[in-house]
C-alpha cells in the first residue's frame, strides 16, 4: 500500500457522504507498499480502508478483484470486503481515479518471520485456493512471462546502473524460463502478491489476507513459489529450509500437491524471483518524485533468483520431508 494521490478534507467528506458510515473522524495515509493510494479512514461506524487505484491496476479488472473478495468472504475465508455505498455500488471515483471503501481487517503483519508464521501461511493459502473454486469471473495473469519480457525491454538500457551485468542476467533468465516454464499444472485463482505485509496475524494466529489486486487465474503452484521467495529467506538472504518445510507441509495437508507441481517448484521459484526483480527494477528506475513511498531494492530478488539457479535437488526446499512430517 502507498499514497500517490492526495485527497482534501472536502473531497473526503463528500465521498463518504455517499455511504451509510457516518461522519469522517480521522484520515491517515498508509505508506507501505508500492501500488495504490491507501488511507485509514475512521468514521462514526469505525475504521475502514479507502483505496484509490493507480498505476498497474486496470480499471476494467476491478470487478474481478471486488468480486473475488466478496466470494471469499461468503465462503468464510478471512479477508477485507468492499463496502457498498447507498446506491448499492462498491466501485466509485475519487480524484479522477477508481476508488472503493474496504472493511478493516484486524491484525498486524509479522515484521520478523518465524516458522509458525509459515505454517499458518501454508494452511491459509491452501484454504484460499480451495475457496476460490466456483468463482465465475476470470482474469489472466497480466504479470506473467509475456509481461516479464516487456518489463525487461523497458529496463534494459538502464539496468546496469543498478548493477553491472544485470541486463544480461535478466536476458539469460528470460531465455531459460521461455524454454522451461510449465503450462500444465493445476489452475485456479492465485493471490499473486502474498508478501508478509499482505498477511495479518493476531496473537500468533493468522487473521486474514489483504491486497488482492494482483489476483488472477494461473497455476496454483506459482502462488506457492511466490511465497517461498517472500517468506523463506532471512534478512541476510540465506534460505531457511525449516520455514519452507513448515509452509509446504501445512499447505499439502489442505490441498495435496501433485508430483508435477512438486517437480516444477524450482522453476516456478525462479520465475517468481524474476517477476519481482523486474517490477522492482522498473519502479526503482521510474520512481515518481514526491510520492510517499520508498521503492524496494530490486537486487534482493536478483540474489534470490541466483539461489534458485543453484538448486539441484528438491531437498533445498525441504520437499523430501515436507510431505511426510
Amino acid at each position: 500500500m502507498a499514497v500517490y494521490t492526495d485527497v482534501t478534507d472536502e473531497e473526503l467528506a463528500a465521498f463518504f457522504d455517499q455511504y451509510d458510515l457516518g461522519d469522517v473522524i480521522s484520515c491517515k495515509g498508509i505508506a507501505e507498499g508500492v501500488e495504490n493510494s491507501n488511507y485509514l479512514v475512521v468514521t462514526a461506524a469505525g475504521p475502514h480502508i479507502l483505496t484509490l487505484y493507480e498505476k498497474r491496476v486496470r480499471e476494467e479488472d476491478l470487478p474481478f478483484f471486488v468480486g473475488l473478495m466478496e466470494h471469499l468472504a461468503a465462503k468464510g475465508f478471512p479477508c477485507p470486503t468492499p463496502i457498498a455505498a447507498k446506491d448499492g455500488k462498491s466501485l466509485r471515483r475519487l480524484c479522477d481515479r477508481p476508488a472503493a471503501v474496504i472493511s478493516f481487517l484486524p491484525g498486524m503483519w509479522p515484521r520478523r518471520i518465524l516458522p509458525h508464521h509459515c505454517s499458518g501461511l501454508g494452511t491459509a493459502l491452501a484454504q484460499m485456493h480451495l475457496a476460490t473454486e466456483g468463482f465465475e469471473l476470470t482474469l489472466p495473469n497480466n504479470f506473467g512471462p509475456v509481461e516479464w519480457k516487456r518489463l525487461a525491454e523497458a529496463c534494459a538500457a538502464r539496468a546496469d546502473e543498478v548493477q553491472d551485468g544485470l541486463a544480461q542476467d535478466i536476458a539469460a533468465e528470460l531465455d531459460f524460463l521461455a524454454e522451461c516454464w510449465p503450462t500444465d499444472l493445476p489452475q485456479g485463482v492465485i493471490h499473486g502478491d502474498l508478501f508478509p505485509d499482505n498477511v495479518f496475524f493476531q496473537k500468533e494466529e493468522l487473521s486474514g489476507f489483504i491486497d488482492f489486486y494482483f489476483a488472477c487465474n494461473d497455476q496454483l503452484a506459482y502462488d506457492i513459489a511466490i511465497c517461498l521467495n517472500a517468506w523463506c529467506f532471512e534478512f541476510d538472504l540465506s534460505f531457511n529450509v525449516t520455514k519452507a518445510r513448515r509452509f509446504l507441509r501445512e499447505y499439502n495437508k489442505v490441498r495435496p500437491l501433485t508430483q508435477k507441481e512438486l517437480a516444477a517448484i524450482p522453476v516456478l521459484a525462479r520465475g517468481g524471483a524474476l517477476r519481482f526483480l523486474l517490477t522492482r527494477l522498473y519502479d526503482w528506475l521510474n520512481h515518481p518524485p514526491g510520492a510517499m513511498v520508498t521503492p524496494k531494492d530490486p537486487l534482493e530478488y536478483w540474489r534470490k533468483m541466483k539461489f534458485h539457479q543453484q538448486v539441484d535437488s528438491l531437498a533445498a526446499y525441504g520437499l523430501e520431508t515436507a510431505m511426510s512430517d
